[in-house]
């Protein structure tokens, strides 16, 4: 097996050969280049060489497909697609292949390739530009093919805008968390002209999607399919690649045929897809992504509002499941708990109930344990173990779940979920108390994510003991003593859920805002003597 295939998809590219040319001389891997002659053969000719196949077509079917076609050729782990006018270090290969890793797109640095100039015969020059007489003195110009990757400028960041509309991100480069991450920057976007990635995630992801359109939006397709299904964009500082920019038009413009109503289907298909949440493989949404970066080139307080506000009715995978994990201690008033239990069918999914005793409620399983912080983690990944769908709810054993509770699904694999639609009942006089908070019996989230979380939790309460700074909720603070580095969003569910106080819960109450000492933890703080959608508080149970 190869290590890396380079595919060069190429329509009317008199620099092709030059490319190749480049490309051979300078790699120093196990390195192999697929060329596509996407309709018309190349000019000049393409030398021979045993690292080089050619593949001439007589009808173009656009660049995206072109670079599909080479990339079915490839047998190599890794493959890079770039443009047929570029030039590269010496070792490129070798040197982006040494960092690589598997959900990782790389990029190297990019340099501006000068390639040539127009030269008369009395000397004047005129840098690389579409063609005609010489400006200072009108007579006819040949063109000087001087190959030189500038120095300077160098392009290491990029991001787009909520048009989308490619950026150059260079504020990007100039804040703390960009300079400590040395040699391997992350990046938000690309520019499209070259990048490699394994050959498996190119298929996986769907690169080149031809549904785009044969060019347009290459750099953005490539990137949020690379951030938004778990990966990396990484921008490799140890090596570089030059580029040939044609932007001034005229016969030094664009190799495959152009329009404006191109250019914009391809933005919209890319709205459509990654904005609009159509993409099943995404495990983040796109605000995740801008607020990463963020602030962002291009985007405002409001773009980003206006984004969330549309992210908000997105939907999650089809055939996603769900079920439920409910946990007891088995030292509930039995009024409460079969009031509870009976509203819990109502969700009509799967549960697995974990109690200390045997109870007759879903499929149960007993965990011997005495009643404590630790056994509760324990009885949590237990049931998470034993419950086999997509997605799962963490229920308590005192909680009213409103049926609306459950048709919230996660849409992404690596975020815990938080309803804070939840008023809390207290048993004894039915008063009633709402304040913003997220709560591990509110929470959902992607099963096998809180089986990993859960036994990273149980293994260092085990070792050191509970910690009140390391907190029940996933995702919910940084401080240092948390399990993981994953984050959380909320979510409201349509009517609320009724959290029920009484004398013997595990964990205490606060029923007065003086008994927070940051008061930013009790947002929004309501008493009632009845609860929206439940009724008044001494009838709700």
């Amino acid at each position: 097996m190869k290590d890396l295939s380079i595919l060069i998809p190429a329509r009317n590219e008199m620099f092709l050969a030059k490319t190749v040319e480049d490309i051979l001389s300078n790699i120093e891997a196990d390195t192999e280049v697929i060329v596509i002659l996407d309709g018309q053969w190349s000019d000049p000719p393409l030398k021979q060489h045993d690292r080089l196949k050619v593949i001439f077509l007589p009808e173009s079917i656009g660049q995206r497909a072109a670079t599909n076609m080479a990339c079915r050729l490839s047998k190599a782990k890794y493959v890079m697609k770039c443009d047929a006018h570029c030039a590269f270090d010496k070792g490129f290969d070798r040197k982006m292949i040494a960092e690589m890793s598997d959900d990782w797109t790389m990029v190297p640095t990019m340099r501006n390739l000068h390639a040539f100039d127009w030269v008369c015969p009395d000397g004047h020059r005129r840098y690389q530009s579409p063609s005609g007489p010489c400006k200072e003195c009108g007579k006819p110009v040949a063109r000087d093919v001087v190959w030189i990757p500038k120095t300077k400028p160098q392009s290491n960041s990029y991001c787009f805008d909520p048009d989308p509309h490619f950026q150059y991100f260079n504020e990007f480069t100039k804040r703390p968390e960009y300079q400590k991450q040395g040699d391997l920057s992350e990046s938000m976007s690309i520019q499209g002209s070259c990048f490699m990635l394994t050959r498996e995630k190119y298929w996986e992801l769907g690169i080149c999607d031809e549904s785009f359109g044969s060019w347009g939006s290459q750099g953005i397709e490539v990137a949020c399919k690379t951030w938004l299904s778990g990966g990396k964009v990484i921008i490799n500082h140890k090596t570089w690649y030059a580029h040939m920019f044609r932007t001034q038009g005229g016969d030094f413009s664009f190799p495959y045929p152009q329009s404006e109503h191109k250019v914009q289907a391809a933005k919209k298909h890319a709205r459509n897809l990654f904005f609009e949440n159509k993409w099943e493989k995404a495990r983040h949404p796109i605000s995740w992504l801008v607020e990463k970066f963020w602030p962002v080139k291009g985007w405002t307080e409001e773009s980003l509002a206006k984004l969330k506000a549309q992210e908000s009715g997105a939907k999650p995978a089809k055939n996603l499941t769900a079920g439920i994990v409910y946990f007891t201690d088995n030292v509930l008033d039995e009024g409460i708990m079969n009031k509870c239990r009976e509203q819990l069918k109502k969700s009509g999914l799967p549960i697995v109930s974990v109690s200390l005793k045997p109870i007759d409620f879903g499929h149960n399983i007993v965990v011997n344990e005495e009643r404590g912080i630790l056994t509760m983690f324990k009885q949590i990944l237990a049931g998470l173990e034993k419950l086999d769908t997509d997605a799962v709810f963490l229920c308590e054993h005192d909680v009213l779940y409103h049926p609306s509770h459950f048709s919230f699904k996660p849409y992404a694999k690596d975020l815990y979920y938080y309803n804070t639609n939840s008023w809390l009942l207290r048993a004894s006089d039915g008063h009633a108390l709402y304040y913003d908070c997220k709560k591990l019996g509110q929470l959902c989230g992607d099963r096998k994510l809180l089986i990993d979380h859960f036994r990273k939790r149980i293994a260092i309460v085990e070792k050191n003991g509970f910690n009140r700074r390391m907190g029940f909720e996933p995702g919910t603070h940084k401080r240092p003593e948390r399990v993981d580095d994953l984050k959380c969003e909320l979510w409201r569910s349509d009517a609320p859920n009724v959290d029920i106080k009484h004398d013997k819960n595990l964990t205490g109450t606060r029923w007065n805002q003086s008994e927070f000492r940051d008061k930013r933890n009790c947002q929004n703080w309501q008493e009632a003597e009845e609860i929206p959608g439940w009724g008044k508080g001494k009838s709700v149970i």
